[in-house]
């Protein structure tokens, strides 16, 4: 089918639901992920309905027809990245929040809500939704919960999953499944939530997610320590942590990443170190305590300086530094592979120092930020893609820190999904048994193979 033609679906679905523009489609074919390929998609469908969601994917399961689905396309796996000839099927319209119960402190939200939205909205109740990837701005609910994504508060509050309560799903053939509960308990069957959660598209296209909410928490107090060192560094969150402190954010970024910022904002920081830490506490009248105690530790293990901010207002500032992150990767000007290898935090000075020594074998440059206190941390290899040959490096420099994340005891993704990405990965991080056991449970769910095939599971 050409997209000059009328497609099917546009008869089961009401007026503007169906788009076929070839520039439409173009700017829908992809996801912010590099070298993952990106085929030609026949329609792009924006349902507005659960109801119509279900008419689309009974139509694709009836006729064999790949669905992709899709949020923000702001993931990092290639995971909403467009098949040859499939249905794109945009959750984007789906946006309400549907309901905050601030008594049972719980929010029910459609799929295309962006995480900062449904922050704001509850904060007007007095509640706090805490999971905060770096792309909260434009990052939708419905793609936290297909990657379980994670963020700099997770180190205290847990990652999407720990949040979700209970979804609407729809299944492959069109059916409408809906799991868990509204009570804080349940163990009632098997977990069907958390299946789905993280599944990135594969088992069922999520249309409604059931959120616990927290109370609100104080106002954070920030502090910054520099480092001649990142093995310094890195055994300060190992030191701090275990001496039983929960900051609400502990962050590492070194030393190319912070010059990467300093390019883009000029924050003053000093000159010379290897790495930073920023940390926070959100517990109101011990947060001090909580800041002096990391400043002790910092500087047992040889910090340079420590900066502890006085208010708030001021902590926002040094926060900036890791929150500019991503757009000074982007003024790098050049093509990018982001990681996201997660492993135990007494492993944090051996992948970190691990990183320098494969950017020297490889000849490319990688810088390095990431959630140091929960062990995920976000190399990006950074390379001139109109180089070939460098491409191929880069490519070998990316598998080779993913290697030394599973050597470490770790896994080949925190947070950002596997997708396309890190799919052939997968059989090396899983047993065999485990492998089977998810392909027969996709199979289960998805026996035609039409939900974003190609896709997490590899070959086999």
């Amino acid at each position: 089918m050409t997209t000059t033609d009328v497609h099917p679906l546009r008869a089961l679905l009401p007026d503007g639901r169906v788009i076929d523009d070839a520039d439409v489609l173009e700017a829908h074919r992809r996801d912010r992920a590099t070298f993952c390929p990106a085929g030609a998609p026949a329609v792009l469908v924006r349902p507005r309905s659960t109801e119509e969601v279900a008419t689309a994917l009974a139509w694709a399961h009836e006729h064999r027809v790949p669905v992709v689905p899709q949020g923000a396309r702001s993931g990092l796996s290639g995971a909403a990245n467009a098949t040859d000839g499939c249905v794109l099927l945009s959750l984007e319209k789906m946006d309400r929040v549907l309901e905050i119960d601030a008594e049972e402190q719980l929010a029910v939200v459609q799929p295309g809500v962006v995480n900062g939205v449904l922050a704001t909205a509850v904060a007007e109740h007095g509640l706090f939704y805490p999971p905060d990837p770096g792309s909260r701005s434009i990052s939708t609910i419905g793609g936290n919960v297909a990657t379980n994504a994670g963020g700099m508060c997770c180190v205290k509050y847990g990652v999407t999953g720990d949040f979700v309560r209970g979804l609407e799903v729809v299944l492959a053939d069109g059916r409408i499944l809906r799991t868990g509960r509204r009570t804080a308990k349940g163990v009632a069957g098997y977990d069907l939530t958390h299946l789905v959660v993280g599944s990135e598209g594969t088992l069922g296209v999520v249309t409604e997610v059931t959120v616990a909410l927290r109370p609100a928490a104080a106002q954070p107090l920030t502090a910054v320590a520099f480092f001649p060192t990142v093995g310094d560094a890195c055994r300060t969150v190992a030191g701090y942590l275990g001496e039983g402190y929960r900051p609400s954010v502990l962050e590492f970024m070194d030393s190319p990443t912070v010059a990467a910022v300093q390019r883009i904002a000029d924050l003053g920081f000093p000159e010379g170190m290897a790495a930073m830490l920023i940390v926070q506490s959100d517990r109101g009248e011990a947060a001090p305590a909580d800041l002096a105690a990391f400043e002790r530790v910092a500087r047992g293990f040889a910090a340079s300086d420590v900066v502890v901010a006085d208010d708030p207002a001021e902590g926002e500032l040094l926060m900036r530094a890791r929150r500019l992150v991503g757009d000074a990767h982007e003024k790098l000007g050049r093509a990018l592979l982001i990681d996201d290898v997660c492993v135990p935090r007494k492993h944090l000075v051996e992948l970190v120092d691990g990183l320098h020594r494969i950017a020297g074998e490889h000849g490319v440059e990688v810088l390095c930020a990431g959630h140091a206190g929960d062990g995920n941390m976000h190399p990006v290899v950074a390379f001139d893609e109109s180089d070939a040959e460098e491409a191929v490096r880069a490519q070998r420099a990316f598998d080779a820190i993913m290697a030394l994340g599973l050597e470490l005891g770790g896994t080949i993704t925190g947070e950002h999904g596997v997708g396309h990405l890190k799919k052939h990965w997968l059989g090396r991080e899983l047993d065999p048994a485990a492998l089977w056991a998810q392909r027969e449970i996709k199979r289960a769910l998805d026996p035609r193979g039409i939900l974003n095939p190609e896709r997490v599971l590899p070959e086999g």
